[in-house]
């Protein structure tokens, strides 16, 4: 099976589906979406996660990623890769990975943290404290 993302003109993924890979044109699906229902469509891959693509046993193993990421209804699609939305506009999309970025990294792996767009820091939950 194949997956692909149906893309508006700028960009933004309308849908996602699962075509046949022994489609008779040869190309896993994509002239019979094109011809039955129309639109730009996008092949996906969903084993493939922030440009890594994984195995069957959850495990990077060295197989052609896709798309950077495997796309869901609202993602974006920019001729490279797909990204969900920018979740703050301070954040920047890194390119190797096709992730948003904080513009400062988290100060302590394994404790929970929100980001503050106002103050563009990290803010513990339920503290006045700021972490910048």
């Amino acid at each position: 099976m194949s997956h692909w993302a149906e893309v508006d003109d700028n960009g933004l993924v309308l849908r996602v589906v699962v075509c046949d890979n022994n489609d008779p044109a040869g190309d896993e699906g994509e002239s019979l979406l094109k011809n039955l229902v129309g639109g730009n469509w996008v092949k996906a891959s969903i084993n493939t996660s922030a440009g890594v693509h994984y195995g069957p046993d959850g495990n990077p193993d060295g197989g052609q990623q896709v798309g950077y990421n495997f796309p869901g209804v609202g993602y974006l699609w920019d001729g490279t890769g797909f990204c969900v939305p920018q979740p703050y506009p301070s954040w920047v999309l890194d390119k190797t990975r096709y992730v948003w970025k904080a513009p400062i990294p988290l100060p302590v792996k394994g404790k929970e943290y929100m980001w503050n767009e106002d103050t563009k820091s990290w803010d513990e939950p339920n503290s006045s404290e700021t972490v910048k």
